[in-house]
């Protein structure tokens, strides 16, 4: 099978991948109605269709945090993505570097960041999770800062762990004793191609930026739910924002707004932008899309920020609605962490392509020569 579009990847990610690995990345919290929201509403914006307008010359680069992107998109920090593809991080970083934009790094990667750095040949953005023990954060930012990390993207929407029945059906989070390992182990040999290139050759398993701060397990990926739910931070206010500047002096992104006033705050706490996200779909079940809080988000905040939107977006398509709705690039997740899971850094690189060609397609039946210029008049306000 040959993929065309990133539902395409997702079958592949799904034949290739052990079920407990698939089921993670594809999954979301409690009945998923977020998950679904998040893919329903961006489709229910209908286009404005316009023709005989001069469209020889398109224009689909941003610029914002002083980088200059080929494509108003980034990769969004996905968990564990070292588990999809050898040293996974490291192929969606090349990947990314090569199309012009973006590779953001989980604090839950399997990678490191110096790794990511020096595999990628250029250092990513960081992702931030606040840990209780603010002595290893510290370390981990000016760690992070000297390697030249250019933006620290601050996820705040996860001080608990949201309930992902998926991963307790599949066995990922729960399972335990004999019963538990074989049936672990039998997902694995089931998926021979996964079972060499990522169990046989792939190795650390650790979550390469915090590993030192896993006491007793050091760094393992199995079960770091739980130690996400006894580690995080659930008394972070806007005034630990003073925090990390401490020992980040560079550009902040908040990630994980929903609400005008928390996007306000996130202007008096200076941060330099954020991202409207519900993580996808993964946290509070049966809040609203992303899509759907972004245009009230961008008007309250204007010219403050920089206004980013993740979740749901599948296609070239979903990236010129939310530029219409006032975003200044997407932040894409499962994209490309099925893209990864089908094939590695070369599938990640085609569906950026892929993600590159739809939106010049829209652009130009659009009217659009300057993905910049995108706004509601591009919408159809009759659907």
């Amino acid at each position: 099978m040959r993929a065309a579009s990133v539902s395409d990847y997702r079958e592949l990610a799904r034949r290739r991948l052990p079920k407990i690995f698939f089921e993670y990345i594809d999954g979301g919290s409690y009945a998923e109605a977020t998950l679904r929201r998040n893919v329903a509403d961006l489709e229910a914006i209908a286009l404005r269709q316009r023709v005989m307008r001069d469209m020889s010359r398109l224009d689909m680069s941003v610029t914002t945090l002083g980088q200059t992107l080929a494509i108003p998109v980034a990769l969004a920090p996905v968990g564990m993505s070292g588990m999809y593809a050898r040293r996974g991080e490291v192929q969606a970083a090349r990947a990314a570097k090569a199309a012009g934009v973006p590779f953001c790094l989980s604090a839950m990667g399997v990678c490191g960041p110096d790794e990511v750095a020096a595999g990628a040949g250029l250092p990513p953005w960081y992702q931030l999770y606040m840990l209780k023990d603010r002595g290893y954060m510290r370390e981990l930012l000016a760690r992070v800062k000297a390697l030249g990390c250019p933006v620290l993207v601050f996820t705040v929407d996860l001080p608990v762990p949201g309930a992902r029945y998926r991963d307790v059906r599949s066995g990922f989070t729960g399972s335990s004793g004999i019963s538990g390992a074989l049936n672990t182990a039998w997902d694995g040999l089931t998926h021979p191609a996964w079972m060499w290139d990522v169990w046989a050759n792939g190795r650390p398993h650790s979550l390469g930026s915090v590993a030192g701060a896993v006491q007793g397990k050091h760094g393992r990926v199995t079960d770091f739910l739980s130690w996400i739910a006894k580690n995080f931070d659930r008394s972070v206010t806007w005034k630990d924002m003073d925090w990390v500047r401490e020992t980040w002096d560079g550009p902040i992104v908040v990630k994980g707004v929903l609400d005008v006033e928390d996007a306000k705050d996130a202007v008096r706490a200076g941060a330099q932008g954020l991202v409207v996200s519900n993580h996808g779909g993964r946290q509070l079940d049966g809040v609203r899309s992303s899509i759907s809080a972004l245009p009230g988000i961008a008007q309250a905040v204007g010219s403050d920020l920089e206004v980013y939107m993740d979740g749901g977006v599948r296609s070239g398509l979903d990236v010129l609605k939310a530029m219409a709705l006032g975003a200044k690039a997407c932040f894409v997740g499962r994209a490309w962490a099925y893209a990864l899971g089908a094939g590695g850094e070369a599938q990640v690189a085609r569906m950026l392509g892929t993600l590159k060609s739809e939106l010049s397609v829209a652009m130009v039946l659009t009217g659009c020569a300057n993905v910049r210029d995108a706004s509601r008049e591009m919408l159809d306000a009759q659907v």
